[in-house]
């Protein structure tokens, strides 16, 4: 099964590989449910053990399920021809070189477990002993690190004597002196593998008196899954949305009364539209996860099983007792996956939903989640703004990932523009050579040699540089060959197969290949890349963030539409601000000003939109989707994306202006922007308003002064140029 990766899976699995070359033993891989850390893993445990030989990785899953099957099947679809084994495998045949071992802590842990037993055969600890004096060495993964941190669980791990332990988790406990990769949970929204937000309680009166909790969050959710339905089924996508009603741990009494209310509804076991998954009774689960399954609604308890994966789950219903108990992220995770790894550009279809009456609960989730938890209520568009139109542009080539002949062109016009390579093989080593690159066929590797008084770094600097030489072997540098191609391929987001094809097109002997910068043997390839590994990874890096290689490729396939401000908005807010009052200008009735998600630049900026004289009315665009305004551009390789300029608003002579709002200068005039491409997208903007006849630009706070200011004509990144106007004085 081919998988394109997404950029955060590939900037991860890049982490853990230099994490790998440091000396801490312990490494945390903190990743959200969704985010796919087991492909993450798969992809980092492939690539590792094609560099480093004598390697064994041991794969330790928690729970009473069959997670270690689970994930053992998966990095079989992912890696074909991988070496993968479970317990019953290690202990009849034992570890071998190259394999990945996926086994249940809790049978190991087990009480009385055959597995630590001594028998006929071999125990475990014995296949582990006779690997290590095999030479073999061990790297372990924990899945789900926060369970099974005992001592027991401890002297397993001692059993292994292993120099890395990679411990995963989306809520991972502190590992004193661990390396920490972090996988940002916005990177995993921005690939559409999560949704965007969970709502919480929609529609829900500020005072609310019930009768019977049960009736009055199951009746409101089952709505919300009818109407997601009805979405869904008019985009043709067959998901059935599920809803999970969480019981507390101690209250059984709860559970008849819910199964009966379901059964008033017409939902019901026999006639599969209601599942329960609980220790003592489970109905109507086998293929539950099925995007079209039968049940609308299952039935847990706190924790669902671990690694329980149902990306149609949507709807959460969390019912209470008098007991308080601990907020448990992993139960909003298993609603958090897009049921098709994608968004859909439909507030409705992009966002979860949770109902409740536990405010303590409430409480839990918004300070987990953060702006990723949000009250919201829905919108309407006053009359007056259903008449403004303006010119949308949509993508329409099909999606497609990273381009490795896109990839070639643009890292060999990098080489023709930095090192004047051409036609002649000759003239292009010399010049490559100039420029750094060593063409030894050794393997070199450098020291120094020298007395020093003290560790200075003016005394280190003074010592003398020495060259070790190492004749090349293809056979015992061919591991370091793939490990350095994987290498130079994580940093730019492309696989293995795919560095690798470039690297032989760009510099291997017998491909032909526009342009072609030298014709390497195979032996003197590894050698070049080997010892050329830093400057490698440095040019083609720069390569794939040149602006004028990305300016060069020209745009096509954009469809033009009208574009209208939506008739209804989902505005999400921050309903414990201390400020909810109403910002009258926006085009819709009941903007308040503790809206969210918003940045401190949009914040300021719909401030300075109220209180202005100059403006109008103002209407804060989407970030995803068909339904709001974007504008079409490619990157260097050639793939399609869409901008969309966060405001559009008309000012007090009648015209409409586009405006995108970035991050600030200090007051000592340094950028706080962290988009690097800012620059880039003015210019695609710059030239959508003079298409257009609009007006429009960058607006950015000066703090030196407190003020906003705007640039419209020409984009600089210092704020002391006379590109930058008070907005004050423009609008």
């Amino acid at each position: 099964m081919d998988i394109t990766l997404a950029n955060f899976q590939l900037r991860a699995i890049s982490a853990l590989n230099d994490a790998m070359e440091r000396p801490n033993r312990d490494i945390v891989l903190k990743s959200c449910t969704g985010s796919g850390k087991t492909i993450i893993l798969t992809y980092f445990m492939d690539g590792y053990l094609r560099s480093h030989s004598r390697t064994v990785f041991v794969w330790l899953t928690p729970g009473r399920g069959d997670l270690e099957e689970q994930s053992r099947e998966k990095m079989r679809r992912y890696i074909h021809g991988s070496s993968t084994k479970l317990l019953s495998d290690v202990m009849s045949s034992g570890f071998e070189e190259n394999d990945v071992c996926f086994i249940n802590w809790e049978k190991l842990n087990k009480k009385g477990s055959n597995a630590l037993k001594e028998s006929e055969h071999a125990n475990f600890i014995e296949r582990i002993r006779s690997a290590l004096d095999d030479g073999l060495s061990f790297k372990i993964i924990v899945d789900e690190s926060h369970q099974n941190n005992t001592i027991k669980s401890t002297d397993i791990l001692n059993l292994f004597h292993t120099d890395k332990i990679i411990r995963c988790s989306a809520t991972p406990s502190h590992v004193r002196d661990a390396i920490l990769i972090e996988v940002p949970e916005e990177d995993v929204i921005s690939e559409g593998l999560i949704k965007k937000l969970l709502i919480i309680n929609e529609g829900f009166e500020q005072h609310i008196r019930v009768d019977d909790q049960i009736s009055y969050l199951i009746d409101r959710a089952l709505d919300r899954q009818a109407e997601l339905r009805r979405e869904y089924l008019k985009r043709d996508v067959k998901v059935q949305p599920l809803i999970i009603v969480q019981l507390p741990n101690r209250s059984d009494a709860l559970l008849e009364s819910v199964e009966t209310y379901f059964d008033s509804r017409g939902i019901t076991y026999e006639n599969g539209l209601l599942a329960v998954w609980l220790a003592d009774k489970k109905q109507n689960l086998e293929g539950i996860s099925e995007p079209d399954a039968a049940p609308i609604a299952v039935i847990i308890k706190q924790a669902v099983a671990t690694g329980w994966d149902c990306p149609r789950a949507q709807i959460l219903v969390k019912l209470r007792d008098n007991m308080s108990e601990v907020f448990e992220i992993q139960t909003i995770g298993r609603i958090r996956r897009m049921p098709e790894a994608r968004h859909y550009g439909s507030d409705l279809l992009d966002c979860c939903y949770l109902y409740t009456l536990d405010e303590k609960f409430t409480e839990s989730v918004k300070l987990s989640l953060g702006k990723d938890a949000l009250d919201a209520r829905k919108l309407f568009l006053k009359p007056e703004y259903r008449s403004v139109t303006l010119v949308s542009e949509y993508k329409t080539d099909v999606p497609f990932p990273r381009d490795p002949r896109l990839a070639l062109t643009v890292i060999g016009n990098h080489f023709v523009s930095q090192y004047h390579t051409g036609t002649d093989m000759g003239q292009n080593r010399s010049s490559l050579e100039a420029g750094g690159y060593s063409f030894a066929q050794d393997i070199v590797n450098y020291t120094k040699s020298g007395a020093l008084s003290t560790l200075s770094g003016d005394g280190i600097a003074n010592l003398n540089d020495i060259a070790i030489h190492e004749e090349l072997s293809t056979h015992r540098h061919g591991k370091e060959y793939h490990h350095c191609v994987a290498e130079i391929g994580l940093k730019i987001g492309l696989d293995y197969s795919s560095i690798n094809a470039i690297i032989r097109h760009l510099f291997l002997e017998g491909i032909k290949s526009r342009p072609k910068i030298t014709a390497l043997g195979i032996r003197e390839l590894y050698s070049f890349v080997i010892n050329n590994k830093a400057l490698l990874i440095e040019d083609v890096r720069s390569a794939m963030s040149s602006e004028t290689a990305q300016l060069a490729l020209p745009v096509s396939g954009v469809t033009e539409r009208p574009f209208s401000f939506p008739a209804e908005l989902l505005f999400t807010y921050d309903g414990a601000s201390k400020s909810q009052t109403e910002l009258t200008k926006n085009v819709y009735s009941g903007y308040l000003s503790s809206a969210e998600k918003r940045s401190l630049p949009e914040k300021l900026f719909e401030r300075y939109c109220q209180r202005s004289g100059g403006v109008s009315w103002f209407y804060k665009n989407g970030d995803k989707g068909p339904e709001y305004l974007s504008i079409v551009y490619e990157d260097n390789l050639g793939k399609q994306k869409s901008f969309y300029p966060d405001y559009v608003l008309g000012d007090s002579e009648g015209n409409i202006w586009v405006i995108e709002t970035k991050g600030g200068f200090t007051r000592t005039g340094e950028s706080e922007d962290i988009d690097r491409f800012t620059a880039k997208k003015f210019s695609v903007l710059r030239s959508y308003l003079d298409r257009h006849g609009l007006r429009g630009g960058i607006v950015r706070q000066d703090k030196q002064s407190s003020e906003l200011c705007i640039c419209t004509d020409k984009y600089s990144d210092d704020i002391m140029s006379s590109s930058w106007q008070l907005l004050s004085e423009v609008l």
